[in-house]
């Protein structure tokens, strides 16, 4: 298989391009930064250099593949319509390109944000109405949409928290647990789904070839949930720490999540630490079903949350992040 993927030089794009590689596919890389794209030239991938705004680049990246896995995408921004050019804009740039390539499929990385909170004991299969409830959730809902009313064939993909090697949104906690402590939104109770980076890798390949996952949206996440305290305490376990998880209650944690926003903006930074955030941290669950997805494709999430942490921190010590 010929694919394109956007995104290769990001935490989940390159698990991505590890698993294809492995399977023997020839893949391109679109690549804003050509001095990010060493680590693709030893895996001997193509790197076609522009962005989501450059179509010609686009167009060029797109002409001949089979497959385009559309990992690129904002989670961090200054302004709702920056979310929306870069997740619904650039996911339109996309959908054009591949369809006057003449693409087989377009496999859409997703988030659970684009549907909105499960509920306790209540995972996600991909079939309710969504509701999201921040900007980043909006914004990833309207390029689903995009995909889906475009002319080549789609699946999507709403992963939940996905970790591992080279992930930085988990080293904080990581940071933060090796001191001993931990806060968390809420009490503790939250219900969450995770993915480990190379599962999500292979569930994504499985998506681009099974004539089964054509037209489906799917959570490609590991069957077993836990709490967001249960989440510190396993990755305190990997450190080998005990850690004393702190609740952040609602009012508290929005005031923080004000400051840290505002601070942001004057900054001219984008952060995920933002008021609008709140809206997801404080939810009671962020829960997925992937068995669809196991049915459908045959690909099964192999690492379990304890084993995947143990992993990620051993790679976070081989690194010297931690």
């Amino acid at each position: 298989m010929k694919a394109l993927v956007t995104g290769a030089t990001g935490f989940v794009g390159s698990h991505l391009v590890e698993v294809l590689r492995r399977s023997g596919h020839d893949i391109t890389a679109l690549v804003r930064s050509p001095g990010k794209a060493a680590p693709l030239r030893r895996l001997n991938v193509r790197i076609a250099e522009g962005d989501l705004a450059d179509e010609a680049a686009l167009e060029r990246a797109a002409a001949g593949q089979d497959a385009v896995f559309h990992v690129a995408g904002l989670t961090a921004a200054r302004s709702e319509s920056e979310f929306f050019r870069v997740n619904r804009d650039g996911t339109a740039a996309v959908v054009a390109a591949a369809t006057r390539g003449g693409v087989r499929r377009i496999v859409l990385f997703s988030s659970m944000a684009a549907a909105g909170p499960s509920e306790r004991g209540r995972p996600l299969v991909g079939d309710e109405p969504a509701r999201p409830v921040t900007q980043y959730g909006r914004s990833k809902l309207a390029g689903e949409a995009v995909v889906r009313n475009g002319a080549v064939s789609w699946t999507i993909l709403r992963p939940p928290m996905v970790y591992g090697p080279r992930d930085r949104e988990v080293l904080k906690v990581f940071q933060t647990a090796k001191l001993g402590i931990a806060p968390v939104f809420g009490d503790g109770t939250q219900e969450l789904s995770a993915v480990y980076g190379a599962d999500l890798a292979d569930a994504a390949l499985a998506c681009a070839t099974a004539e089964t996952a054509a037209g489906m949206i799917y959570y490609p996440c590991h069957p077993q949930t836990f709490t967001s305290a249960g989440f510190v305490r396993a990755v305190g376990a990997a450190l080998g720490r005990r850690v004393v998880v702190l609740p952040v209650p609602l009012s508290l944690g929005r005031v923080a999540l004000t400051v840290t926003g505002a601070a942001a903006r004057a900054l001219g930074r984008a952060t995920i630490l933002t008021r609008d955030k709140a809206n997801e941290f404080f939810q009671s669950a962020w829960t997925g079903n992937p068995s669809r997805c196991i049915r459908d494709t045959g690909s099964a999430p192999k690492i379990a949350l304890e084993s995947g942490l143990q992993d990620t921190c051993t790679w976070y010590r081989s690194a010297g992040w931690i």
